[in-house]
């Protein structure tokens, strides 16, 4: 199997999030790509190439400009604003409430209150070149995409930063911008034909439902921790299914904490499978979070090493061609070990 694989994830590289009413070394960093890679490259099952640049355009097909423009050129102005910060951090939120009834909002002129503006939480610093290793896993994502598109039955794109919390205009979750949306609206525009993106990571892929949800040619399907007690909390549950055109194109399978391998399987091998046999998709674009695994920091199920090999094994049988994007897992330890496993049982069913 080709993996997409490109160094430029390390020009992201922050020391410290703010999480748990703390400030800490991040749980995403550069190690966990180099992990992935290291593995793999090891493994004569898979050979690595670099992506090739795709430029802004079909950023800019998902979302909205001011997004892309304010992340080219934000860690520099608040350079000029705020000097000497490594790492830049939205302090300032902005919430429809505050204007409840008055003039329409506008983007703030303070690069302190634009930063509150474009993004939603405090895990997700911006550096100095951030922005560039976001467009990285961009190159990486519509690399390995295109790779499927042109004959291979699946594709693995080591992408870092990860996509799936990054909305049409807003930035967090570590996320700036939405690797599986944009390769998913690449092919459903390009190709006229339906993509499922199948998500996995332990945490709800709010951006990428938001960005789909009225839409009925690309389908969101995530399993993840009940949003009653995770990330990101407001967004995940069983009663979002679409809106629009994209009634019953979208379905959430909030999990319970202590999902074990058996369970998960079966989840895959018979709802999901349904699901994506009754959407009739050309393409299967899957978020692969390894963070569903038991001893994962920022998750509570128990995903084994062997269970992840037995998921993609699930997913292999739908039979559909296949690119695997990386999202989150934070266990890098056995992160590559988990990823070389997860796409061996992806191969192994074919």
């Amino acid at each position: 199997m080709k993996v997409v694989y490109t160094d430029a994830h390390l020009l992201h590289d922050p020391h410290a999030e703010i999480e748990a009413s703390s400030i800490h070394a991040p749980y995403e960093h550069i190690g966990r790509a180099l992990a992935i890679r290291d593995a793999l490259a090891a493994d004569p099952a898979f050979s690595l190439v670099q992506p090739t640049t795709w430029g802004t355009a079909p950023i800019s097909a998902v979302h909205d400009s001011d997004l892309v423009a304010f992340l080219s050129t934000a860690w520099a102005e608040y350079q000029a604003e705020v000097p000497g910060s490594r790492e830049v951090f939205a302090e300032v939120f902005y919430r429809p409430g505050i204007r409840r009834g008055m003039t329409p909002a506008r983007v703030p002129e303070s690069i302190v209150g634009r930063l509150g503006w474009f993004c939603f939480e405090t895990t997700t610093p911006l550096t100095e070149t951030t922005y560039e290793a976001s467009l990285g896993a961009v190159d990486t994502a519509l690399t390995a995409t295109q790779l499927v598109l042109d004959g291979e039955r699946a594709a693995y794109g080591l992408c870092r930063p990860p996509g799936h919390h990054a909305t049409t205009s807003n930035y967090g979750g570590y996320c700036f911008f939405n690797n599986a949306a944009i390769a998913a609206h690449h092919v459903a525009s390009t190709t006229g034909t339906k993509v499922t993106v199948l998500d996995v990571d332990y945490h709800h892929g709010n951006g990428t439902q938001e960005i789909f949800y009225e839409r009925d040619d690309v389908q969101y399907i995530s399993l993840h921790g009940d949003p009653r007690r995770a990330y990101p909390f407001s967004v995940g549950f069983a009663d979002e299914t679409g809106a629009g055109r994209g009634s019953r194109c979208n379905c959430n399978i909030p999990l319970a904490a202590g999902t074990a391998d058996d369970e998960y399987v079966a989840l895959l091998g018979d709802r999901v499978a349904t699901e994506v046999e009754r959407f009739g998709p050309s393409l299967l674009i899957v978020s692969l979070g390894l963070d569903t695994f038991v001893t994962d920091p920022i998750c509570d199920l128990a995903i084994t090493t062997d269970g992840f090999a037995r998921c993609g094994a699930a997913v292999g049988a739908m039979g559909l061609p296949t690119v695997v994007l990386q999202e989150g897992g934070y266990d890098v330890d056995a992160l590559g070990e988990n990823a070389r496993r997860w796409l061996t049982g992806l191969a192994s069913a074919g």
